[in-house]
């Protein structure tokens, strides 16, 4: 397995370092090799060359298995030039236009949503990663005028939709929840008239074809509320760019927080390159202070072996988590855990 890692910025090295240790122990374990091959894309690089993502990478890139990032984001770089320049542009260029976000409560984990437990939040959202407002469709008109006038078009597609809505149906089939195999749209109907329509309509088509699937619809303000008060109902939901972008921040902290939360920028189709991360940011203020918690590296290590051929590492890594979590860890919060990043990394893998 050829994995590019991406270490970035502020704590992205030290829960990188503890993910790459898990999986060379979990490799060893399961019996299959991997390679690495390291890139210094992120703040410092920026600083000091003014390069973001160099031309060619992305086709370099392309011939590794998977990608693998910690953390972008520097305090001496404004917010949105790395993430648009690296973050989207890799999702652009090597077309991952699948955003996987599990949201699933680890044992000993607490979450904000008073008598909810590991078995009530457990759910995946599939966000459509390559269309809506983040296209960059828009402009100015008299800028920095009383008359100024700003746009932002979102941008949606009939082949954009669809790949995602049967992804979305094919992953709900194979996760095969034993309450039931249910699929959500969520998406704004009654005022988005024109592109969530298209959602809409894609969507009912699509579902004929999966009968054994419930096909299941919620405008997003309902999701949000339903969430928050009934997690336990969903199983899988898929929905727009930028409301999937705002419900798994929410589906993040009902899941603990930060820390825990990791997803994957997918390309499934093959030869496709895809970037799994953990969702915490770079959190620079506690840069080399052995107290960031990794948890949330080590499960998007655990994504990525889910989805490049080792699934049974993957279980075992997921599994260890849940042993750490649920009879080691005090608190999943910087410098609260009861152990420093290293050791939360050297407990994962002795549970392997």
């Amino acid at each position: 397995m050829k994995i590019a890692v991406i270490g970035g910025d502020g704590t992205g090295p030290e829960v990188t370092a503890e993910a790459l240790k898990v999986l060379a122990a979990v490799a060893q374990l399961e019996g299959f090799n991997f390679k690495t091959t390291d890139y210094d894309f992120g703040g410092d690089r920026y600083l000091s060359t003014g390069e973001i993502l160099p031309p060619g990478v992305a086709d370099e890139l392309r011939d590794y298995d998977a990608i693998y990032l910690g953390a972008v984001g520097h305090p001496d770089v404004a917010p949105g030039i790395l993430e648009k320049g690296l973050l989207l542009e890799l999702r652009f260029q090597l077309d991952q236009y699948i955003n996987l976000r599990p949201v699933k409560l680890y044992p000993g984990v607490e979450t904000p949503l008073a008598g909810k437990g590991p078995d009530d939040i457990d759910f995946v959202v599939v966000r459509e990663n390559t269309e809506d407002l983040y296209c960059g469709v828009g402009g100015f008109l008299k800028k920095n005028t009383p008359d100024e006038v700003a746009s932002q078009t979102a941008l949606y597609t009939r082949k954009g939709c669809e790949r995602c809505i049967r992804w979305a149906f094919e992953y709900t089939r194979q996760r095969n929840n034993p309450k039931g195999k249910l699929l959500t749209l969520v998406a704004k109907t009654n005022v988005l008239t024109y592109g969530h329509d298209l959602w809409w309509r894609t969507f009912n088509e699509v579902a004929a074809e999966y009968p054994d699937v419930k096909a299941d619809y919620n405008h997003v303000d309902a999701c949000c509320m339903w969430m928050v008060k009934n997690p336990e109902y969903y199983d899988v939901i898929v929905t727009t760019n930028m409301f999937g972008d705002i419900i798994t921040d929410l589906g993040a902290m009902i899941q603990g927080g930060m820390g825990v939360a990791a997803g994957g920028n997918i390309n499934p189709e093959p030869g496709g390159a895809s970037m799994y991360e953990p969702m915490g940011g770079s959190a620079p203020k506690y840069t080399g202070q052995n107290v960031i918690n990794p948890i949330a590296a080590i499960g998007a290590m655990a994504m990525l072996l889910e989805h490049t051929g080792q699934p049974a590492a993957a279980a075992r890594v997921m599994k260890a988590i849940q042993t750490v979590t649920g009879t080691k860890m005090k608190s999943q919060a910087a410098g609260r855990m009861g152990y420093g990043t290293r050791e939360i990394g050297d407990l994962v893998v002795e549970n392997l």
